[in-house]
């Protein structure tokens, strides 16, 4: 992993400490400190759903400590010993108690900072306005985009989850979630409706799953109260944040480094080629927010990096310092999907005939890589998806110069569907002189009735952000667009029938037409940086 070296392997822990809630649950904690460590003393506070022994018990309370800090492992409602009922996302309140026991102790003085990936990112967004430094990594201050992706519930990732959290604390937890993930739940990807998956999963009815499928609603009461977002510029403690390209989270996270630069704060960003559950992540998290904490916690800034954003940008393969998010410099670079699936930097300048597919939910275009939560091989040729006939591509000649996308991307397409509801997706490719075609990034929309709204003809401009990137497109290399309507199980599939897709059962073909004509000129934006333009270091 790479980490600093232990200033100790002789640690004290006080295992089960019982912290109270305001409402007179109990929630245990665990707590690690180097052996003689001086008190009171400053605290990385981590609360987490899965259990404080165990892997992360070493990974969050042990190897932190090893390195200098007293740490504090909560295990969050409802799990590992801790009372009450697990609430989902909805850590405020806890935080907050959790906060002001933690002050009172006296073996506690100076600041309070925190850390942790994933949920236990979360947790920190929820009462970030009292933590004097965060460490957050592949994680957002809101979530509920997240579960549902571009509209779709994000199917793979909410049931992976589910799974885990249903196993954790069994015998054989760690082989009951391999099997579920390998064996039980592929069986139920094509099943419908979704409202009983947990029944056929898992034998019996799951309230957190039929409670996050009622709840689909942008304006619903459930996630107004687990929605951290429009705080963030607020937050004064020194954030870093770290992502990868193809995790479940980078478009929220970037949001919120975005919102706490806006406001003059001086957040650090970090972004590497990884997926939510990359190993690599995992250890440059721990490493990096070692270094992070120590220096605003105990004053040792030799860890820490001197930088605002640091990027890994992939095709090129290795890291670049930037100023800021997007680069100084960068421009917008249009590239028109074309008649015979053609890909150019100029507009259509003639009539064309709008390039037709056929989507059926049946048989559902699937998902091939991209950002699934138990994802370990993100980026894959794409060959086989695009020699079907529900995905059309719209391809480059070879690039006869690198091209460096690095900043937002956006879809851009005039598109009209059989039906009312349906789905848009696109994904951007680097083709390899070889002929592979590996994914960069990619997003979905759900349309509906209205939205986006449709011409006389039927016809809707969408418009919608894809995944950021910092991606190098080699000269010799083609770029390629893909557009289909769907990635099943990534997204669940649209049924097509505008019905409540959480009980829909009936599934209708959509027949789909991408224009790309004067009057409908499709395309995706990329973000690049001009030759010559400071790319960094």
């Amino acid at each position: 992993m790479r980490l600093p070296q232990p200033l100790t392997r002789d640690l004290e822990v006080d295992r089960d400490l019982p912290v109270p809630m305001d409402d007179g649950v109990t929630l245990l904690a665990d707590r690690w400190r180097p052996r003689g460590m001086p008190e009171p003393a400053p605290t990385v506070l981590v609360r987490s759903p899965y259990g404080r022994q165990g892997v992360f018990g070493f990974l969050m309370g042990r190897l932190i400590a090893e390195r200098g800090l007293q740490v504090v492992v909560q295990s969050t409602r409802g799990s590992f010993g801790s009372g009450g009922a697990f609430r989902p996302f909805d850590e405020r309140d806890d935080g907050l108690a959790t906060l002001r026991w933690l002050r009172a102790q006296p073996w506690h003085s100076g600041p309070v900072g925190a850390t942790g990936p994933s949920y236990m990112g979360l947790v920190q967004w929820a009462i970030a306005d009292q933590l004097d430094v965060m460490a957050p990594s592949v994680t957002a201050s809101r979530f509920r985009d997240m579960a549902y992706g571009g509209g779709s519930v994000s199917l793979d990732t909410a049931l992976s989850w589910l799974l885990i959290l249903e196993v954790q604390e069994r015998p054989l937890g760690l082989v009951r979630m391999i099997h579920g993930l390998e064996r039980t739940l592929p069986k139920l990807w094509d099943h419908v409706p979704l409202n009983d998956l947990d029944e056929r999963a898992f034998g019996a009815p799951v309230p957190i799953w039929r409670e996050w499928l009622s709840e689909m609603a942008p304006d619903s009461p459930y996630w107004a109260t687990r929605d951290f977002s429009a705080s963030v510029g607020d937050v004064t403690a020194p954030v870093q944040l770290i992502g990868g390209w193809q995790d479940i989270f980078l478009p929220w996270l970037i949001e919120d480094w975005t919102a706490l630069r806006s406001r003059g704060r001086n957040p650090q960003l970090i972004v590497g080629p990884w997926a939510h559950t990359s190993p690599e992540l995992m250890a440059v998290s721990l490493r990096e927010g070692i270094g992070w904490l120590r220096a605003h916690l105990l004053g040792d800034d030799r860890l820490v990096r001197d930088t605002a954003v640091r990027v890994f940008v992939t095709g090129e393969r290795r890291w670049r310092d930037l100023d800021d998010w997007p680069p100084p410099g960068a421009v917008e670079r249009r590239l028109h999907l074309g008649a015979h699936g053609t890909l150019t930097d100029d507009a259509p300048a003639g009539d064309a005939e709008p390039t037709r597919y056929r989507y059926d939910p049946a048989h559902p275009t699937p998902a091939v890589g991209g950002p699934v939560l138990m994802e370990r091989k993100p980026v894959r040729d794409n060959r086989a998806l695009e020699a079907r006939p529900d995905v059309v591509t719209f391809t480059s000649e070879p690039l006869t110069e690198d091209v460096d996308a690095i900043g937002p991307v956006r879809a851009d397409v005039w598109f009209r569907s059989s039906r009312p509801d349906t789905d848009l997706f696109v994904r951007v490719c680097d083709v390899e002189p070889g002929g592979a075609s590996l994914n960069v990034c990619d997003a979905l929309l759900r349309l509906t009735p209205g939205a986006p709204e449709r011409d006389a003809d039927g016809i809707a401009r969408v418009t919608f952000p894809l995944w950021p990137t910092a991606h190098r497109f080699r000269a010799g290399h083609r770029i390629r667009v893909q557009v289909s309507s769907g990635a099943h199980p990534r997204y669940a599939r649209n049924p097509g029938t505008g019905e409540d897709p959480i009980h829909a059962t009936r599934l209708v073909p959509a027949d789909q037409e991408v224009f790309h004509d004067p009057a409908h000129p499709s395309g995706v934006v990329l973000t690049v940086l001009p030759r010559g333009a400071n790319a960094g270091g």
